[in-house]
This record gives C-alpha cells, structure tokens and sequence, in this order.
C-alpha cells in the first residue's frame, strides 16, 4: 500500500497539470446553459470527456434520460463524485435566458477533475472511482429518481461542492421538502345572477391560506411553508369552479417535515369541508430529505483543507435551501462543502450578478483547491479500512 501523504502529493500535481481541461469543462458547460432534464449537450459533453479519460461509461442511467455513470477500477470501496449541469431560467435584459446562476458548470467541472486525478492513481488502491451526472437539481430532483433506482446502494463515499458567497462552509445542511399540490373543483355559476347556485372553488384555495397562516404560530423556527395559487378562475362574474394552489413545505428534520404537511393537508381538507368544494392532492415534484454531512468526513476534509490551507467555516451552518443531495445523504456517506468564490459584492447563487463568478478566474482558482481537497479526503476514504468501516456505521 503507498503512503497516504505522498499519494497526495500526487494527486495535487495531478490536478495542477490538467488543470486547464477542468476549468474548459466549466467554460463549456457555462456557454452551454440547458434547464432541468433537458441537460442533452452537457451530459454527452461530459460523457464524451469521460471517456477520452479512459472511464467505462451508462448513458443513460437509472431510467434517467440525461443521467449517467462512469467508472474506473474494481470492487470496493466505490467513492463517486456527483455532477450537476442544469441551469436556472429568467436571466439577460429581457429574462428570457438561461443561466447558470448556482454554479452548477462549477460543479461538473470540479467532481470530473477529483474522479479524473484518482483515476490516474488507480495502480495504488483497491476500489473503483465513479463520477454520477445528476440532472435537474433545481426542479424535480433527478437525484431523488436515482436513488429510487438504486443507483448509490454500492456507493461507500459520496463527494460534492457547490460554490457560494461569504465564507466556505464546512457543515452545510439542507432543509428537507415537500412540494404540494390542491385542486379544488366547485360549481360556476353567475356571480351576480345566482351566486347560490355555486360553489367557490376559490374561498376554499383562500381559507387553506387562512388555515396554513394560523398554523404558522405552532411550527418549529425551522420551517417553511410558502405558496402561490397557480389557477384561480376565469372571470370575476363567475364564481369559480376550478383552483389550484402549490406549496413547497420545508424543515430541517424529515421526519418532522412529514408531520407537518400532514398538517397543511388537514388545512385543506378543511376547507373543503367549509366550502364543499372537492379537494385532491398530489406532489407535484420529488420530495427531498435534509442533507447529513457524515462527521467522519467532514473532518477528514476539514484536516485536508488546513494543509492546502484553505479557510473555512466549520460550525453548523442552518439549513436554508434545499437539495436532492440529501436523499443521497440518508443512505450513504456523504461529504458536502460549500466553498466560497471570492467574490466581494454580496451577490449570492441564483442572483444574476453571481453568474459573473461562477465562470471566472476566481472561480478557476476554486476548481484546483476543490479538486485537490475532494481527491484528498477520497484517499483517506480508499486507503483507510478502518474509517471505511466507521463512515458506514
């Protein structure tokens, strides 16, 4: 077995001489900007670039279109490093382009760079290096469906880093979700002529507001309950018959997080019992649960950091947003860092202002401390047995 240290060494020469193929797959993924599930050219891009490095490629993968899978080496442990390519919409003078306002270019690029220098080390240490495209993060969550699949039920450690403002953050966690959806269907009839003869499919979206803002007083300081009435009628003079309200309900606990929708579902069930209107519902998007850092690795990424010395935030930061990454979380190892760009004006992911970072030469200088730190504490993870078997209980 070769010595830890000198294998990073390796690793962080490594990652300084392909460098400029790391920061190429960021440029490209950036000028490439393609919303959730529709990611087409960047998962080939990125399939095409893994294969040129010699991985055994699925594509797609886990019934995911735009999904995929590449490997390098045999058996156990399997360390995997998670892409994300999808970009937001809304951006450019007249908001009608997309943009990748979160990063995500950021993270194809670092992930490919960490599974691409382990791969070159592959002769020193039993296991297999994967590298998993993960689509469509910022809408229904194609980590959630990869999960489902069994996609990670042989992966032993996962890795990712998203870019963010203000500090890195070492103990990032994520609120847990659901996404709701209530259609209330009543009787038209004419709002003048004969209101009796209807029945309001609107008062019934309305009082399930009145009922979620009371219940707001007896939620845990966590949690979030925010929605919108997607149809709310067709005319001012007929009463409405169809409506539909969405509401994301977040907390920083699934398991309290399924209490709680509960709740807002008795909301509008009671609505419906006052109106009589007839209520259904359904997730309109995947459920995500609350990302758990492992401890384990967080430290052993935290020791890795000190010696590239890179500054970081350990404390545990409050959950805020939500992710897919969680999902991963609950069923296998996993190691999230949110690592600071650099930037000084305090704009922050999904604001316009931030895409003039996330592809740029602070965002670059990011890459190779990603990648290095993330090939670091992967080695502690290959080489190690006995936290193998620690991060797993």
């Amino acid at each position: 077995m070769s010595n830890i240290h000198d294998l990073k060494l390796q690793a962080y020469e490594l990652a300084e001489q392909n460098i400029k193929l790391y920061d190429n797959i960021c440029d490209v993924i950036f000028n490439h900007p393609e919303l959730g599930s529709e990611e087409y050219f960047s998962s080939q891009f990125l399939v095409d670039e893994m294969m040129k490095r010699g991985f055994r490629v699925t594509a797609p993968y886990g019934g995911v279109e735009t999904a995929f899978r590449c490997e390098v080496g045999e058996g156990h442990p399997k360390v995997a490093f998670l892409a994300e390519y999808d970009a937001l919409p809304g951006y450019g003078p007249n908001k009608d382009q997309n943009g990748h306002a979160c990063g995500h270019n950021w993270i194809a690029a670092c992930t490919f760079g960490a599974a691409d220098v382990l791969a070159q080390l592959k002769e020193h240490f039993d296991g297999t290096i994967v590298y998993i495209g993960t689509p469509a993060e910022e809408t229904v969550g194609g980590k959630v469906d990869l999960v489902k699949a069994g996609a990670f039920d042989d992966i032993d450690a996962v890795f990712q880093m998203h870019l963010t403002t203000g500090e890195t953050e070492l103990n990032s966690r994520s609120l847990a979700i659901d996404s709701v959806e209530f259609t209330f269907e009543g009787v038209a009839s004419h709002a003048a002529g004969a209101p009796w003869k209807g029945v309001n499919a609107l008062d019934a979206a309305y009082l399930t507001f009145t009922g979620i803002n009371a219940l707001r007083q007896h939620i845990t300081p966590d949690a979030r309950i925010h929605g919108i009435i997607e149809e709310g009628g067709v005319a001012p003079n007929i009463v409405p018959s169809h409506t539909v309200a969405k509401f994301f309900v977040r907390a920083a606990d699934r398991e309290y997080l399924n209490e709680l929708t509960q709740k807002v579902i008795n909301c509008a069930k009671g609505a419906e019992l006052m109106t009589g209107a007839k209520m259904s519902w359904r997730y309109f998007e995947n459920s995500f649960d609350d990302l758990k850092n492992n401890q384990l690795l967080v430290d052993k990424m935290a020791a890795n950091l000190d010696e590239l010395g890179v500054p970081y935030n350990k404390e545990l930061k409050a959950p805020s947003g939500s992710s897919d990454l969680g999902n991963v979380s609950h069923i296998c190892p996993t190691c999230y860092v949110s690592m600071d760009v650099g930037n000084e004006d305090g704009s922050s992911c999904h604001e316009e202002a931030f895409l003039q970072y996330v592809n740029s030469e602070l965002a670059y200088d990011k890459i190779l401390k990603a990648v290095k730190a993330m090939s670091a504490t992967a080695l502690d993870v290959l080489l190690d047995k006995s936290l193998q078997k620690a991060i797993k209980k």
